[in-house]
């Protein structure tokens, strides 16, 4: 098809089918029945002599309320924007419309799209994903001119006599970026100063006083979701005594489904990806992955244009352990929805604070913590191993097990050459049984004398080892060494079946039973153990954020009642002990680290 000019090929080949995903109905100015639909585009609307020719004008139930400046793909748009706005200030009289200027104002290419809401108090174009749908417009037009950032300039006294200090100072900062309309702000707190309870209170805030329509929660894997949900459920509403959940809904998503009365969704972005794509169903097994983690090979996640889950879904989204993956393979997740992003995290990235446009309104690190005594501190115990350190050789001639890593059959086998392997191959395609169990062995003896002299029990601690086989390994050589049984060490990983990981993640935090938990990374970030002692490394971390967050699940303050009723020897959580092995990986971390095959750490 020729067409007359390239902004007559943008309009018909991209901007017409994107306003008729939207919902739109697009008709001809000189045949025009603007009470066709609930949404009605004109195409070529005459403005007058003075004002010229609008390439759209937007109409709602009939009357006028927006324009669309349509330029050719590739033009730059904040240029175009007194253009548009002379469209919409020059809409004439004889037709029926909202208000003047036209509140809606839009320039697109087909390709990118600006928006600007003339009823904001100063109004700023934005990119958007797409054009709002009509049911939206009509939303924003029964509001008036109490638009969405017009609210946010007018929260009242935050009163909540059970925030702590920083808590309240991160919300007020937040509520100061929301008053200058920001669309990104970044919170760095530390782990286990009340992230996700300063989240629900500013969730409360939101919706209370902003009216804000729904709000999407991501966490960082599945069984997180459970936990925030339960900071929804327990939180109390100030000066009114009824919980969360009595006043709104929230719906944990465990179902590609989003329901009409809900006001704040709970997921992973690897659900939400899901949705945008259609998909009926998606598999819990699939968000139980780390993104810290994430294979970077990957192609980034592409999204296109969803009507049953459009742009304006959410007006906020909390993106929960903000980490390195929400910047590539899944940046265009979070750009799809025209929504302000509130980002938490513990260890910001230079690549995080960048994201969040250098809005970083709260930084509260572990020192201002343990200042305060939100957390405990910790101390560092290492052990080592030659072959953690060197790796080793095993001789030809040598008699070996091997085993299937698909089926796990094994066979024995004598080797014809030398094998020499280094600590990158320990424990993945060499497994030295003998090496974990000196590891174990050391932590055995020197657990209750030299980490925590005087106990009883062994204090709660968290295992992170290289991956699941691994793991199987580690738990049956401890419960072999303290000469214990199954109920003492526990597996806790993806592949654990039977019961689910969560009930058995609440075990271990609520209960005496086990003593020693074994996990890959399912507990590696944001899982609350409160009780926990010891986090424990016998694995190598890439990432240094990551290894923060996973060092971090021991700084957790407990009472000391719900302390003892899990430890009963225990008088009251004062520390904790990473234990790492050295290399110079963690030598880059900066932290005295324990050396060993493994790391041990023990929290506070």
């Amino acid at each position: 098809m020729s067409y007359e000019s390239p902004e007559d090929k943008a309009r018909h080949d991209l901007i017409n089918p994107a306003l008729t995903k939207a919902g739109w109905k697009i008709q001809h100015f000189k045949t025009a029945n603007i009470y066709a639909s609930k949404g009605v585009a004109v195409e070529f609307f005459q403005l007058g002599k003075r004002v010229g020719e609008a390439d759209y004008v937007l109409f709602i139930d009939g009357k006028a309320c927006g324009i669309i400046e349509a330029k050719k793909e590739g033009m730059t748009l904040i240029g175009k924007e007194p253009q548009s706005n002379r469209y919409a200030q020059g809409f004439p009289k004889e037709f029926v419309f909202i208000d003047l200027p036209l509140p809606f104002v839009y320039e697109s290419t087909g390709t990118e799209t600006r928006f600007t809401d003339l009823w904001d108090p100063k109004p700023r174009s934005r990119e958007i994903f797409s054009f709002h749908r009509p049911e939206t417009l009509e939303k924003w037009i029964a509001d008036g001119k109490e638009t969405l950032r017009k609210r946010l300039t007018e929260f009242p006294k935050l009163e909540n006599e059970k925030l702590w200090p920083a808590q309240k100072t991160a919300i007020l900062n937040m509520e100061k970026s929301l008053f200058g309309a920001k669309p990104r702000a970044l919170i760095q707190m530390a782990t286990g100063s009340g992230k996700t309870f300063t989240a629900v209170n500013m969730c409360y805030r939101l919706i209370k006083n902003a009216k804000v329509k729904r709000i999407l929660f991501l966490v960082d894997r599945g069984n997180l979701g459970e936990q925030t949900e339960t900071e929804f459920e327990t939180f109390v509403v100030p000066q009114d005594g009824r919980k969360f959940t009595e006043l709104y809904n929230v719906h944990r998503l465990t179902s590609n489904k989003i329901l009409d009365s809900d006001k704040v969704c709970i997921s992973t972005i690897q659900r939400v990806y899901s949705m945008l794509k259609g998909e009926k169903k998606f598999e819990e097994i699939n968000e139980e992955k780390s993104s810290f983690e994430d294979d970077y090979s990957f192609e980034p996640a592409s999204v296109e244009y969803n009507k049953i889950f459009p742009p304006e879904t959410f007006d906020f989204i909390i993106v929960d352990e903000c980490h390195r993956s929400i910047y590539n393979l899944w940046k265009q997740v979070l750009d799809y929805f025209d929504a302000f992003l509130i980002g938490l995290t513990a260890t910001p990235s230079k690549s995080t604070i960048g994201f969040f446009d250098k809005n970083l309104v709260m930084e509260y690190g572990h020192e201002n913590a343990v200042a305060d005594q939100v957390n405990v501190d910790f101390d560092v115990y290492r052990i080592r191993t030659k072959i953690t350190k060197e790796g080793s050789l095993i001789p030809k001639g040598e008699t070996i097990l091997k085993r299937d890593l698909r089926t796990r059959r094994k066979r024995w086998e004598t080797l014809e050459d030398d094998i020499k392997y280094d600590e990158t191959k320990l424990d993945r395609a060499v497994v030295s049984k003998d090496q974990i169990r000196t590891v174990i062995r050391t932590f055995r003896d020197k657990v209750k004398t030299e980490i925590f002299p005087g106990r009883k029990h062994v204090p709660k601690t968290l295992i992170f080892a290289k991956d699941d086989a691994h793991a199987e390994e580690i738990v049956q050589i401890v419960r072999e060494e303290f000469n214990e049984g199954n109920e003492f060490a526990q597996k806790i990983t993806y592949k654990t079946e039977g019961e689910k990981p969560e009930n058995l993640i609440r075990q271990f935090r609520n209960e005496f039973n086990p003593r020693i938990a074994v996990t890959v990374d399912m507990i590696a970030t944001g899982t609350d153990v409160k009780p926990l002692e010891i986090v424990f490394f016998m694995r190598s971390v890439k990432s240094r954020n990551y290894f923060e967050q996973m060092k971090g699940r021991g700084v957790r303050v407990i009472k000391n009642d719900d302390f003892k009723a899990v430890t009963p020897d225990a008088m009251a959580k004062e520390r904790f002990v990473p234990k790492s092995r050295k290399s110079s990986r963690t030598a880059l971390f900066g932290h005295l680290l324990l050396n060993i095959h493994m790391v041990n750490g023990t929290q506070k």
